[in-house]
């Protein structure tokens, strides 16, 4: 493995003195995701294998090439998981691909995200030097936790070499249940359980064969789960992980569609949006997907007066010319690129993946 490192410092070498973009790639299964791809590609899946993992501790270190189906075979063995859920969107999804997209599954409003669960990592920088933030047990985690700031960074800050990540145990049980409720109804329903002492673990509101369904997860102790199930009632959904695990990789009829898909991310309170095109909500309303071709201005301003912001997470070559990502306010604009200026001060890594700007 040190020969793997110590090449991937030449390319850097190179790539910095010859001003030559270099696009950091795992297994390719998020490539949809974020600016244009450009540069010649790094590829970090050679970088594999689990490091260290304590059960005892709940705390597991991995290369950033490790598949994540390993990951979670071996937690899974443990009857541990990764509690964010992940999207894999593809076999080849890697633990560092994972990371850098900081994307989590129907979990993530009760568990936390990403960056919630990240408690140090290995990076290499712009100049191929190897830096350690963090740690690998939970109490080193307080501050300004810079090994934080690469959940999400796309790639843009260095090479995530090494993740440390903290774990939770599976719940004892689940069940999931399914009601009829219109858009309105459901995110009053989602509000008022979130007030409540329930273990709801996910929820999901979408419109299928002229029906408007809520279903929602419930997670923890049997007489927990049990006492919460006569209290919500509905129907028990049959094959239950499998519809989550079809939700978290977007396979379901409503992202089997070939205009773009947008992600947006809203006060859980903001009331029904009007905006073309079909809606799924996730995370107890704070997660909204929209698959509509309208104008990239009409959406985003749709977002912001919901309180909120809109990301093109998938299709529409047009609006991406408009940028991905919401723009920044000026100020935490010019926090990005510092940081961008501090760990690639020279800009190889993921030129234009996050922000046109760096």
């Amino acid at each position: 493995m040190r020969e793997i490192v110590s090449e991937f410092a030449r390319r850097i070498h190179r790539a910095a003195l010859e001003r030559v973009p270099l696009r950091l790639r795992g297994g390719g299964s998020k490539d949809f995701y974020g600016g244009p791809l450009l540069g010649e590609i790094l590829d970090t899946g050679c970088y594999a294998g689990i490091v260290a993992y304590d059960p005892t501790e709940l705390v597991i270190t991995a290369r950033c090439g490790t598949p994540l189906r390993e990951i979670e075979a071996v937690l899974a063995a443990q009857g541990q998981m990764l509690a964010f859920e992940p999207p894999h969107f593809g076999a080849g999804a890697t633990l560092g691909g994972a990371i850098a997209s900081g994307l989590a599954g129907p979990r993530r409003a009760t568990a936390g995200s990403v960056r919630d669960f990240v408690l140090g990592v290995k990076l290499m920088d712009g100049h191929g030097e190897v830096m350690n933030f963090g740690g690998q047990v939970m109490k080193n985690v307080a501050g300004f936790d810079v090994s934080r700031l690469m959940a999400g960074a796309l790639g843009t800050l260095g090479v995530l070499l090494e993740i440390s990540l903290k774990v939770l145990p599976r719940p004892a049980t689940e069940t999931t249940l399914r009601l009829e409720a219109q858009q309105g109804k459901a995110l009053e329903l989602m509000n008022g359980w979130a007030g409540r002492p329930l273990p709801i673990s996910a929820t999901c509101w979408a419109a299928r064969d002229d029906e408007e369904l809520l279903t929602l997860r419930l997670s923890g102790a049997h007489a927990a789960v049990a006492a919460a199930r006569g209290l919500i009632g509905g129907e028990s959904v049959d094959d239950a992980p499998a519809f989550w695990d079809e939700l978290r990789e977007q396979r379901t009829a409503f992202f089997a569609v070939g205009i773009p898909l947008w992600r947006l991310s809203l006060p859980s309170v903001a009331p029904p949006l009007v905006l073309p095109g079909a809606q799924l909500i996730e995370w107890g309303g704070s997660q909204r997907w929209l698959a509509c071709d309208a104008p990239a201005e009409l959406v985003r301003t749709g977002a912001a007066k919901a309180g909120g912001h809109a990301t093109l997470f998938r299709g529409g070559i047009e609006a991406r010319a408009a940028g991905v990502f919401q723009d920044l306010p000026a100020p935490l604009m010019a926090l990005h690129k510092k940081l961008k200026q501090a760990f690639d001060p020279v800009g190889i890594f993921n030129p234009g993946r996050m922000f046109r700007e760096f």
